[in-house]
């Protein structure tokens, strides 16, 4: 196994450790890892909804093989651990989301997060029963890699009709038994929703900052019992809107006042350490 990653994957386990929580940012690809990195932040997260845009498609509208591919881009980027976004784990069976836990590991990513919807608008998560025998076989190959892959297990419960918090703790329980090492679950109304969550579990749960009305400061949530914050397509989202806005301003006036406000080109070279 190779040396560097072990000891990227130490430094990622430890991180939630505590005290406290910590930011995980969200990169798109290997200049904005290179960016967040320069900056300070300690790790970073994919996000399978910015890769897939960038490509030009919908969120889900990736394969595997590309998924691993932008990790692997990330995750060679920087000296930073990265755990990859891997949306359902690519497949129904069990074994499927196995074989994709084994090759993100080879993609050089030291975690990764795996959700329990089916990508079906007529069923859209997967069977109680099912979703837990999907984590439980993504753990089972996670402990198999030689050197803590951290697992993460997310339920989208509330991000569906009739969501109920009741549902939101009986998956995520059931997902810290069958061996995940952090939980999440996005969509959480409030603090208060996310204090019970965090005092239902035993393993550190990651809250997803993004959602308007549903994102609270770092502060609050760690006071609430969050160990990881991620920032899902946040980052992302706020560089195209000040891009759309600038080339609107472009278009409608023909100035170009906006290159006296930006960084140079030298400025983020510099942070990127290039």
């Amino acid at each position: 196994m190779n040396d560097a990653l072990k000891e990227k994957a130490l430094r990622f386990q430890a991180l939630h450790e505590g005290p406290g929580a910590f930011v995980i940012p969200n990169p798109w690809d290997a200049g904005s890892a290179r960016l967040l990195a320069g900056l300070g932040f300690p790790a970073l997260a994919t996000s399978s909804a910015a890769c897939a845009v960038g490509l030009g498609r919908r969120d889900g509208g990736i394969t595997r093989d590309e998924a691993l591919a932008h990790a692997a881009s990330i995750a060679a980027a920087t000296d930073l651990p990265v755990s990859a976004d891997l949306e359902n784990g690519f497949g129904d069976a069990p074994e499927e989301v196995a074989e994709t836990i084994r090759r993100a590991a080879e993609a050089g990513v030291v975690g990764c997060t795996i959700e329990d919807t089916t990508k079906r608008a007529e069923a859209p998560l997967y069977e109680f029963s099912l979703a837990v025998e999907r984590i439980a076989a993504a753990a089972e190959a996670a402990r198999s890699l030689g050197f803590p892959f951290v697992l993460t297990a997310r339920t989208h419960n509330l991000l569906f009709a009739e969501p109920r918090l009741e549902e939101t703790l009986r998956r995520l329980q059931a997902f810290e038994a069958a061996g995940a090492e952090v939980l999440f679950a996005p969509g959480l109304p409030d603090l208060a929703a996310v204090r019970t969550v965090c005092s239902s579990l035993s393993k550190p749960f990651n809250f997803m900052v993004g959602i308007p009305g549903k994102s609270f400061s770092a502060e609050e949530l760690a006071a609430a019992g969050v160990r990881r914050i991620s920032l899902a397509t946040s980052l992302w989202r706020a560089a195209m809107s000040a891009l759309i806005e600038t080339a609107r301003g472009v278009r409608a006036t023909g100035e170009f006042g906006f290159v006296d406000k930006v960084a140079s080109t030298g400025e983020i070279c510099r942070i990127m350490g290039i």
